[in-house]
């Protein structure tokens, strides 16, 4: 089977039980649609896991965007071609805000690690793609974190920017692609703000799978072979 989750910023026992309620097997593929970083108490411990899941495939968030850039400034020894580097004005702005969006406790748990795991989480993480396109049954799914920016039918997926898979909000009632078997999948904006409700949002060809899990919400999993939905 394949799944379908995004959005856990930390909240490890939410993931842990998640994978428990679907049964998750080697046999079975997890797609990640980013921001696993931040916010939540373990975010560090849910990406050691993934990093150990060969059938688990993350792709990039907004956060794990921020957290990767900033670390890896933060891992870098002091030397003198790089010391104005460090202490940039702009950078440490930058970490400010990102401290204060949550980025505690990556950091917290980041630095707990051994040189070695750290060096690897980096690897792990710069890995991590913009979009990913995979066919489930008779249809055709493109994830990205936040949805596709500035859509246009003849813009091909190569041609997007950054910004616009893993910042611009998706709007529900988009009409992407004349096909109907085509489905574009985001998280990113946690669906309460359009319906209220922590669950998933189906809107045509648009479904948006955060479910608000660090925000009081629930964590949602979505299984595309059979389009069943679970919750923690």
């Amino acid at each position: 089977m394949i799944y379908v989750m995004s959005d856990l910023h930390g909240e490890y026992e939410k993931y842990i039980k998640m994978l428990e309620l679907i049964e998750f097997s080697d046999e079975d593929e997890l797609f990640v649609l980013g921001d696993t970083a931040d916010r939540g108490e373990r975010p560090v411990d849910i990406l050691l896991d993934m990093m150990e899941r060969p059938n688990v495939y993350h792709l990039m968030g907004n956060h794990d965007l921020m957290a990767l850039d900033i670390l890896k400034v933060l891992s870098a020894e002091i030397r003198e071609d790089n010391l104005d580097i460090l202490t940039d004005k702009l950078l440490t702005e930058e970490i400010s805000e990102w401290i204060n969006g949550g980025g505690d406790t990556t950091l917290k748990q980041f630095t707990a690690l051994s040189k070695e795991k750290r060096a690897d989480l980096l690897d792990y993480i710069s890995d991590f793609s913009l979009y990913e396109v995979i066919d489930a049954g008779n249809k055709t799914y493109i994830m990205t974190h936040a949805g596709l920016g500035d859509f246009r039918k003849d813009k091909k997926l190569s041609e997007y920017t950054v910004k616009q898979l893993l910042l611009n909000r998706t709007a529900p009632d988009m009409e992407y692609y004349d096909d109907k078997s085509i489905y574009i999948i985001s998280g990113h904006t946690p669906v309460q703000f359009y319906t209220g409700k922590s669950e998933i949002m189906k809107c045509g060809n648009n479904i948006m799978i955060d479910c608000g899990a660090a925000f009081d919400g629930r964590l949602g999993c979505l299984c595309l072979d059979t389009m069943d939905e679970f919750y923690i």
